[in-house]
């Protein structure tokens, strides 16, 4: 009677692990997000700062192309206005030799004064002419200097625009590769949790009849007197008849899950609060509660199970269920614990 109360009671507490699953797998997702999010707008920011500095280079050549431009402008301007001047002087020259010549034919006793004035004025001419051809090249040296200033000026502006274009494509492609990430990590973790309640569905129909096995959260937990002898890391008789179960359930398991999903079975050993006597095979509780979990996933190993999907860990008494220092708490302190989690 009173065994099938404590039954009923065992079977009552089964929907609390299926609640603590859910959300260490919402935990997990949310982490796996944040880490994605993260990841993302660490390489966004280097993609944008080396946009940045691209583009602000860009901007200084444009702005000192931009003063090189109008300084030529006013070079030009400065010289058109001298080739101006030189026209309008020329132009008066040439009034006056026509004023000269119009003397001369009135009155030929000037002749000698007029024609020497008139090849003065001539060799004025002459070498105001040569310096008006001398402006006008340089003008047309100008005009080619700013036509090659304005090809690099269009240049630089396609290069921009490329170089901006390509910013708004790799923001495009990170977004989208986030997207990517998230379905599949929400596949994935869908998928471990499916495993992972078949996992637990198993065991607890292989160790259902067991008082001293207990599920607390997503763990299975065995009270370290199922499995060792006091003091001892080594199997008994009971333990490894209970560890051949979990590892026909762990083999059946594997053949069915994935390859691509990394999954691991962590076995974890605990102790009580109680120094051992120093006259033992082991020094302190650390080292007996490694040897423990060591010892579990050996024996798991040569029963079949792939060595690569199984984790030892010792925590000494540093991880206990409940605190206290009564027999009773201690008992349940000494404990292997069975967790299926991701790599």
């Amino acid at each position: 009677m009173a065994l099938a109360r404590t039954r009923r009671s065992q079977r009552g507490v089964d929907y609390w692990p299926g609640f603590v699953d859910a959300l260490a797998t919402l935990l997990l997702a949310i982490m796996f997000l944040l880490s994605v999010f993260v990841l993302a707008q660490f390489l966004l920011s280097r993609e944008i700062t080396g946009k940045d500095a691209v583009l602000n280079r860009l901007n200084a050549q444009i702005n000192e192309l931009t003063q090189l431009l109008a300084l030529e402008r006013s070079n030009t301007q400065d010289t058109e206005d001298q080739l101006a001047n030189l026209r309008a002087s020329l132009s008066e020259t040439e009034e006056e030799r026509s004023r000269l010549e119009e003397l001369l034919a009135q009155d030929t006793g000037a002749g000698e004064a007029a024609q020497a004035r008139i090849s003065g004025l001539q060799g004025r001419l002459e070498s105001e002419q040569q310096v008006s051809q001398r402006a006008l090249s340089q003008v047309e040296l100008l005009n080619q200097q700013i036509a090659a200033l304005r090809r690099q000026i269009g240049a630089l502006e396609q290069a921009l625009d490329v170089s901006e274009r390509r910013d708004r494509e790799s923001n495009t492609k990170i977004a989208d590769l986030g997207r990517r990430l998230n379905v599949a990590l929400a596949q994935r973790v869908q998928e471990l949790n499916r495993y992972r309640s078949d996992f637990f569905g198993r065991l607890r129909e292989i160790l259902s009849d067991r008082e001293n096995i207990r599920i607390v959260g997503d763990r299975f937990v065995f009270q370290s007197e199922v499995l060792f002898p006091s003091g001892s890391a080594i199997l008994n008789d009971a333990g490894r008849v209970e560890m051949k179960k979990l590892a026909d359930a762990l083999i059946d398991l594997q053949n069915e899950i994935p390859p691509e999903i990394s999954w691991v079975l962590r076995v974890d050993g605990h102790t009580d609060d109680v120094p051992l006597s120093g006259t033992g095979r082991y020094a302190d509780n650390w080292e007996l509660s490694s040897a423990r979990a060591t010892s579990v996933v050996k024996f798991l190993i040569d029963n079949g199970v792939p060595a690569n999907r199984l984790v030892a860990a010792g925590f000494g008494e540093y991880q206990p269920l409940e605190a206290g220092e009564t027999p009773e708490v201690r008992a349940k302190n000494r404990r292997i614990e069975l967790k299926l989690t991701e790599r």
